[in-house]
């Protein structure tokens, strides 16, 4: 049975049109309108990664509610520093972070969230292995929760305060996604794979053509690609902005729920499989061809994941653009390639190399993407290749890929090239090096690239010297889809919550460093913004990493205060080409952003970010939004929003507004001060007015676009949308 009333939507539905319709709130009076109408949704479960759940749990708690409303689970997964390898890296984790690991233990026995305790994995894959199921929907706090859509749900990144009201109880709004399709034909084979599915789309599509859409694959090609192919190819979804990624229900992936001991969901899904797809002649507002016989190996970099080259030329551009030929590392793993299969591809080519007797000319590092996946590889042997031509195996968690990685090889700000099977490589992303030219690829290719030790070998063509210096070539790299003995489990990880959680206690030291309990932020004041002084105008991409950065910073993540000394410190100010670096009216001089922004809070002074296009791409970090209201900050002015990061800006009480004309961004002068005008009468589908007051006293003005709907200014007059919970 459709869930919509006769009448409506008398046309083929996509498949996200049927699951993202099919969990409204109110279905048969909801407006559906793609890329216009919000929609008021019921997801099925809520999963939180233990860097963003501090702060989700914060605002849970802070929200009076006893209990979760849908199954949830944490994750810890970010906060362990890739240094020496698994198990010390592991241990030195849990005693560093021990406070925090409490905190969200306690508070998810308290408020009936499941924990997965530090070793367990990386929270996407252990949700592909246990929560993931054709037709679910499913949010969680990071931007690549978008991974499940691999086994044909719709799993969407967004905020902790999104996270919150669903947890509550209360519907999850959504901008009515348009739908882009990826027609899929012909077959993977050789040195291509999934990755580079990923890999060419975000060339067509750029970093931000996917924001406000679903990607949606289909076609006779799409039962060439594993599950776990599927699911790499959803999570890369992320860095073209995309609201999320699905295939269609199929066979792999029903092999795959067989695998991981959901055999009953896989046989319902049989039943059902005509609906777990698109009707036939549904219309999607663009369509992408791919051809999987004719697509070849790609790599994507340095700096942005958009940036496409085929392996084949890859060394000629590198020389041509001055990048780093020489390749100072290989990383494979992290929650976008960490499979079984992704695995023993590597290990094939890793064979290869020992039957030659050469090792790695790159350091190499190997992160497992679960426990399952770790005691499976290592029952299989399929490590012990890597690690004896050199590898390095690192513990179960993000690793290096979120920029917790203590990196020893280079002096600090060293010009290098690294290679790795990640999903992005933003400036300083991955070491917090900014010289650090990241390129991504698929685990064989930066398997094979490692081996080589450069970016000008093609292993479909060139050959490498065995020990005794002969040539010969890689051949083709194969694996296993899944594990013929079936997957191991390896050490039980998982903290259910007790049925009766009365005598817990969730406590949070008040002289804490890493955890502080938040105080509401005030409500508006009922009047225009007037003479608002502008804080930074940013030059260029600005992504979460630039607005807030991860890495050593990811331990403060439960405490604003502290983490908001990392705002906006490497982005880059117009006015002299710097990081960190910005005119401070009060006193006269150049200072720090974060210590600027205090010192303006402290004088009274309201202030505003002007950026470019695509500000706030990347993770979903509501950290990114929560510091500059924390730091006093009224609102941010840019020309275009990545989707996620505009709406965690308007949780919490900020306006995020647009240049109706994105030429007016050059309007805007050192030392301005910014008017909003037009809030007393703020509503929907009504622009703004930004009056501009500049250092000679000269006034323009122009039109400020915003996306917010009634509810959502709801927010903004209470203060933010947890205030408004709270009412």
């Amino acid at each position: 049975e459709w869930p919509l009333r006769p009448g409506r939507l008398r046309r083929p539905l996509t498949l996200s049109e049927k699951i993202v319709y099919g969990h409204l709130d109110e279905p048969e009076t909801a407006e559906i309108a793609r890329g216009e109408s919000y929609l008021r949704l019921r997801p099925d479960r809520v999963a939180m990664q233990d860097a963003t759940a501090q702060m989700a749990m914060l605002q849970f708690v802070a929200s009076g509610i006893p209990r979760v409303a849908v199954p949830s689970t944490i994750h810890c997964d970010h906060l362990i520093e890739a240094q020496l390898g698994g198990d010390a890296d592991l241990k030195r984790a849990k005693d560093i972070n021990s406070e925090v690991y409490n905190f969200l233990s306690t508070a998810g026995a308290k408020y009936g969230a499941g924990f997965w305790k530090p070793g367990s994995g990386i929270i996407h894959q252990i949700i592909l292995e246990n929560y993931a199921y054709p037709g679910i929907m499913l949010i969680g706090t990071d931007s690549h929760t978008v991974n499940g859509g691999g086994l044909g749900g719709v799993f969407v990144g967004v905020g902790g305060a999104d996270a919150v009201d669903v947890m509550a109880g209360i519907p999850w709004e959504l901008k009515c996604p348009k739908v882009i399709g990826v027609h899929i034909t012909g077959e993977i084979s050789a040195w291509t794979s999934p990755k580079d599915v990923i890999l060419k789309v975000a060339d067509i599509l750029t970093v931000k053509g996917g924001t406000g859409a679903i990607v949606e694959y289909f076609g006779p090609g799409v039962h060439s690609l594993s599950c776990t192919g599927m699911g790499t190819i959803c999570n890369m979804g992320a860095e073209i902005g995309a609201t999320t990624s699905i295939f269609p229900y199929n066979e792999r992936m029903a092999r795959y729920l067989h695998a991981t001991d959901r055999g009953e969901i896989a046989k319902i899904a049989d039943n059902y499989k005509h609906l777990l797809a698109s009707d036939e002649g549904a219309e999607y507002d663009q369509v992408i061809e791919i051809n999987l016989s004719e697509l070849k190996p790609l790599i994507n970099g340095p700096f942005t994941p958009d940036l496409c080259t085929p392996v084949s030329e890859i060394g000629a551009r590198a020389e041509q653009e001055g990048w780093p030929t020489e390749v100072k590392v290989g990383l494979i793993g992290s929650c976008t390639n960490s499979s079984y299969e992704d695995m023993t591809r590597s290990a094939s080519i890793a064979k290869q190399a020992q039957s030659k007797g050469i090792k790695f000319k790159s350091l190499f590092t190997i992160t497992p993407g679960s426990e399952q996946i770790r005691a499976t590889i290592e029952r299989d042997g399929i490590d012990q290749p890597l690690r004896d031509i050199g590898g390095l195996v690192l513990a179960n968690a993000c690793g290096p890929c979120i920029g917790q990685w203590d990196r020893q090889d280079i002096a600090k700000d060293e010009k290098n090239t690294i290679v790795t099977s990640y999903n992005r490589n933003f400036t300083g992303r991955n070491d917090a090096n900014p010289n650090t030219h990241g390129f991504v690829a698929s685990p064989e290719i930066a398997t094979a690239l490692a081996l080589a030790g450069t970016l000008k070998f093609n292993p479909e063509t060139d050959s490498l010297l065995d020990k005794d210096g002969n040539p010969f070539m890689l051949e083709t790299p194969y694996g296993d889809e899944l594990p013929t003995n079936g997957f191991d489990p390896g050490q039980d990880t998982y903290q259910a919550p007790p049925a009766d959680s009365s005598s817990v206690r969730v406590d949070v030291d008040p002289n804490s460093n890493r955890l502080e309990l938040l105080t509401p932020f005030p409500a508006w004041d009922g009047a225009d913004y007037n003479d608002l002084q502008l804080l930074i105008k940013v030059k260029g991409k600005c992504t979460t990493d630039h607005i807030s950065a991860a890495g050593p910073w990811l331990k403060f993540r439960g405490h604003l205060n502290n983490i908001s000394n990392n705002f906006l410190i490497t982005a880059v100010n117009s006015e002299n080409g710097e990081m960190n670096s910005i005119k401070n009216v009060v006193s006269g001089d150049f200072a720090p952003v974060p210590a600027t922004a205090r010192d303006y809070k402290a004088a009274g002074i309201g202030w505003v970010v002007v950026g470019d296009e695509n500000y706030g791409e990347g993770s979903s970090r509501e950290h990114a939004a929560l510091e500059p209201r924390h730091l006093g900050g009224k609102a941010i002015i840019v020309r275009s929003f990545a989707r996620i990061h505009e709406t965690n800006l308007k949780k919490q009480g900020m306006l995020p507004l647009t240049f109706a004309d994105p030429a007016d961004y050059d309007k805007v002068q050192p030392g301005d001060k910014i008017s909003i005008l037009g809030l007393t009468n703020f509503a929907p589908g009504v622009p703004l007015t930004c009056k501009l007051t500049h250092t000679d006293g000269s006034t323009e003005e122009f039109p400020l676009n915003h996306t917010f709907n009634e509810n959502q200014i709801g927010w903004f007059k209470a203060g933010s949308a947890l205030n408004k919970m709270a009412m």
